[in-house]
């Protein structure tokens, strides 16, 4: 039988492109059936203006080949005795006891996976210099925005979402990047130093080393709770299960400072902002949960109230967030069905979940589906959310106090420099500002756009954080050291990662971009060797997608729900089911701010845009235009 099947696939590896040749042999027939689907419609290049209903076909295609071949495990498979899942119905401080079969599974500590294995790039780490890759590609040269699709709310939440999830282990050694005379005078460091990444052996006989994750990557809500117990005892008022936060509706900060909250290391005024409000909405939903509930006490509460937060954190960045950011009717329905299934919320509501996550997402899930591999964020699911370009280099702070204009904009006051927005002194500059100013006037602000020669250039020098949240005296080149990053974690170099995930991959600079100006830019710093790309510039080079805020490879497949598990009480689940957007939150904390500024249909979208029109076609049946 297997002898007939491969003579039924043999005259199709000349249509196959020559790199996918020995992973389709590895394939199952069902598997190979599939992939040729998917490549036919790859070769084409039409897979983002197929009509809606095929469009969700190939990428429920594209996700099963990514399950299938894209999760690596990193470190020893767990073994043992499972828990009882009864004795832990809640999120622990330090991740653990989250999923049955593997107690410490994704905890502050364990290991990134992998979606494709280690390159080792240990004699490539300064090829080209990653200075010169900063100062000609990434440097910002002019502003370019996304016009009204996405605002710097959305800018600070990827931002809020990065620190909930990922953050690595540094080595007590310093590594020192200086710039090379070809570029020393338009750099704004001539040297920094800066902490390896921490290299840890896995006991693990195919990838003999990997790097820990010091946050918990569940969707956790860590980043306003902290990753372990430590933290969390800051946070907590030990009354009623509610969180710390100042009068104004802005963090507290401690003797040195420091804001009280889950994260602090690395921060700005927008992520601190949305921290603010979700320690509003987590403490909201305490007293929802004591009123109802008047019989559960001051541990109960929290317990409940962070499952009901970390849930409404995971449906918006799931089905607004994402949303806005590759703003299609394809993708609109692609990730509702993430989260309510193909079925809709409307069967889902009435008849419960059917078992089949395509048809009732996956949320709802009786058990995690881990695809046979230990769960975790990869180390691939990092570089690719690397965005620092969504950020401006001034905030254009509104005057609140002046009524409002045409689409409800409010007049410009002043701008205030990104510098004076980073750190400490990020905080003490958002304490002047206040919670409503802040949040007004990233709504009505654009973000970058994630393009080459749009890297903010005040990043480039830029004062870090400890893990406490000191600051460090050394200054770094963020736009550097993010190339020097994906290099010394060995993550594949662009070329490599799009073969690795079935992509097509170049072999030329015109086969990634049009821009006569970058092709020559590229072959000046990398010659004519595409392999050579890297990951982070060719994701900003990449022909742009209509509808997308970003030019970029497909992200690595959607994040887990991990509230798939844990029991939410009745209110508490009413609370998660009828809030759908950020917008739905901010309403319920301050309804007065878009009743008054918002005119756009998302709090994701620039605020003077335009309300969203009724589209009288279903969804599914919808075609691009």
């Amino acid at each position: 039988m297997n002898c007939i099947m491969a003579a039924l696939i043999a005259p199709f590896y000349g249509f196959i492109h020559k790199d996918f040749h020995e992973v389709v042999k590895k394939m199952t027939l069902s598997d190979k059936l599939l992939f040729l689907i998917m490549h036919f419609i790859d070769k084409m290049g039409i897979w983002h203006r197929l009509p809606v209903i095929l469009g969700l076909v190939y990428l429920l295609i594209r996700r099963h080949l990514h399950q299938e071949y894209n999760l690596i495990n990193v470190g020893k498979t767990p073994v043992g005795i499972r828990f009882n899942p009864v004795d832990y119905p809640y999120k622990t401080a330090d991740g653990k006891y989250n999923n049955p079969f593997n107690e410490t599974g994704s905890s502050e500590g364990t290991f990134f996976g992998r979606n494709i294995l280690p390159v080792d790039q240990k004699d490539k780490l300064r090829k080209p210099d990653p200075m010169v890759v900063a100062t000609k590609l990434l440097s910002r040269r002019k502003f370019i925005d996304t016009g009204k699709q996405f605002n710097i709310i959305a800018t600070s939440w990827i931002q809020f979402m990065i620190h909930d999830w990922v953050d690595h282990l540094e080595d007590t050694n310093q590594i020192e990047l200086s710039a090379p005379r070809e570029v020393a005078n338009q750099c704004p460091l001539q040297s920094f130093k800066f902490f390896k990444t921490k290299e840890v052996p896995t006991g693990f006989y195919e990838i003999k080393s990997g790097h820990l994750n010091i946050r918990t990557p569940w969707w956790d809500g860590s980043v306003i709770y902290g990753s372990n117990k430590e933290r969390l005892g800051k946070v907590r008022t030990f009354q009623d299960g509610k969180l710390k936060i100042s009068k104004d509706g802005l963090l507290l900060h401690d003797q040195d400072g420091i804001p009280v909250s889950g994260d602090t290391r690395n921060g700005w005024a927008g992520l601190s902002t949305l921290q603010a409000l979700f320690v509003k909405e987590h403490n909201a939903v305490c007293d929802a949960l004591k009123k109802e509930y008047p019989e559960l006490d001051d541990e109960h509460l929290y317990r409940h109230a962070r499952l009901v937060t970390s849930a409404v954190l995971a449906k918006i960045h799931t089905i607004d967030w994402t949303v806005e950011l590759l703003k299609t009717d394809m993708l609109l329905a692609g990730m509702r069905g993430n989260w309510y299934g193909l079925l809709g919320k409307k069967f889902k509501d009435t008849f419960g979940h059917v078992g089949i996550s395509v048809l009732s997402g996956i949320v709802g899930q009786k058990k995690p589906q881990n695809h046979g591999v230990p769960y975790s964020l990869t180390e691939e699911f990092t570089s690719v959310y690397r965005m620092h370009a969504l950020l401006p280099d001034h905030l254009l702070l509104r005057d609140i106090t002046a009524a409002p204009g045409p689409n409800k904009s409010p007049p410009l006051s002043k701008e205030v420099p990104l510098s004076d927005l980073i750190g400490s002194k990020g905080e003490k500059t958002l304490s002047e500002i206040g919670f409503t100013r802040q949040m007004v006037s990233m709504g009505h602000q654009a973000s970058g756009a994630l393009e080459l020669w749009n890297y903010p250039n005040s990043l480039r020098d830029l004062i870090t954080q400890d893990e406490k949240g000191f600051d460090r005296p050394d200054h770094v080149d963020l736009a550097a050291l993010e190339v020097y990053r994906d290099r010394e974690r060995n993550v594949a170099r662009y070329n490599q990662f799009r073969r690795s995930l079935l992509l097509i991959p170049i072999s030329k600079w015109e086969d990634l971009t049009d821009d006569v100006e970058a092709i020559g830019t590229l072959q000046e710093v990398y010659g004519d060797d595409v392999e050579e790309l890297d990951l982070l510039v060719g994701l900003m080079a990449e022909k742009k997608i209509k509808g997308f805020a970003i030019r970029g490879l497909k992200q690595i497949g959607s994040l887990p729900a991990t509230s798939t598990r844990r029991r939410i009480q009745k209110k508490g689940f009413a609370w998660v089911n009828t809030t759908e957007t950020l917008k739905d939150v901010i309403d319920r904390h301050y309804p007065e701010m878009t009743d008054k500024w918002m005119n756009s249909t998302s709090a994701f979208t620039v605020w003077d845009a335009p309300p969203e029109t009724h589209n009288p076609i279903p969804l599914f049946l919808r075609v691009p235009t």
